[in-house]
């Protein structure tokens, strides 16, 4: 199955509704991308790369916004969010109680995207932090059909908007888009009756992988994509997992610090539901070793095969419990 770069297909989608929409802007803080050269040769009076300064970058951004326009501001994701995180408070979560500012974050990067660049780059913290801000959407795709679908969805809600995008080329997902509702939030990919894996943007292709691989030691897995990590629509969420006598989320994020995990115990809890549930993710440290992505997941627990042994441990534990 052919690998496609997310970021690719999404500009791609951005210059199509330009070509009909005089009101659009790209802005970039010195951010290159190679669906990006034929935006920019095409669209020179409606782009603008301000180079190395996010702060800036969402300072024009919001500008451009008041004054009526619908703004992709586009740049490196732990960049974007953390150098940028007052303009993003002040300027955009504040600012759109008040007034409409449709200004949409395309950060690039998300996870261990760039695993060889060290903790600068990684970009762990992305989802916690945005899924604080009031006001904000957030979006976590897998594929590049779901981030094509969230254009239209960015054209029409006139919100601030944070897209958190994987580096990396990642294989299709969804081959029917009309799958895709963003007013729901979320797909369930594969139903299961003794386990269900929630997951969000990457992991949501190794969540696959693991159910199938839980499959071959019969146990049927089901796996929940969360592309919308913000608004969540808890009660549609709440009836697809309610089924499952066990849950598990996967993330490339901080656990219990307000992403994927703390959203799905949150859910549980305020329903009064207590489902056995085992998080997935990063504990409290960063991650200084070098490797490939995959190398860092298998030192944090997180490579398919330490994931299924240790969903059957606890499996196995709880079936089989120690008296006194």
């Amino acid at each position: 199955m052919d690998a496609i770069v997310i970021r690719d297909a999404l500009i791609e989608r951005i210059y199509e509704k330009m070509l009909d929409d005089d009101n659009i802007f790209f802005i970039s803080a010195d951010f290159g991308a190679p669906a990006l050269d034929k935006l920019r040769e095409k669209f020179g009076g409606r782009f603008i790369n301000v180079g190395i300064a996010e702060q800036n970058l969402i300072n024009i951004s919001t500008g451009l916004a008041l004054e009526g326009s619908i703004v992709f501001a586009y740049a490196i994701a732990p960049f974007l969010t953390m150098r940028a995180y007052e303009q993003l408070r002040t300027n955009l979560a504040i600012m759109s109680q008040v007034r409409d500012v449709n200004v949409n974050l395309i950060g690039v990067g998300s996870g261990l995207s760039y695993d060889v660049t060290g903790p600068t780059h990684h970009c762990l913290e992305d989802a916690c932090i945005m899924n604080l801000l009031p006001n904000f959407v957030v979006f976590s795709p897998a594929d590049h059909v779901t981030a094509e679908r969230f254009v239209d969805y960015c054209l029409g809600v006139k919100k601030p908007k944070y897209i958190r995008l994987d580096g990396k080329a990642q294989p299709r997902i969804y081959h029917d888009a009309d799958r895709l509702s963003m007013e729901e939030g979320f797909v369930e990919l594969r139903e299961g009756s003794e386990i269900g894996i929630v997951a969000t943007g990457y992991m949501t292709h190794k969540a696959l992988r693991v159910a199938e691989a839980l499959s071959k030691r019969a146990m049927t897995a089901g796996v929940v994509d969360v592309f919308m990590l913000k608004p969540v629509n808890e009660r549609k969420l709440y009836e697809t997992l309610r089924k499952y006598p066990r849950l598990v989320t996967m993330e490339e994020s901080f656990l219990r610090k307000g992403s994927l995990d703390t959203i799905v115990a949150d859910l549980l809890l305020d329903n009064n539901h207590h489902p056995r549930f085992t998080r997935f993710g990063f504990k409290d440290r960063y991650v200084f070793d070098v490797g490939s992505r995959e190398h860092l997941h298998k030192l944090n627990g997180l490579d398919e095969e330490s994931i299924v042994a240790a969903i059957l441990s606890k499996t196995s534990a709880e079936s089989n419990p120690v008296g006194p």
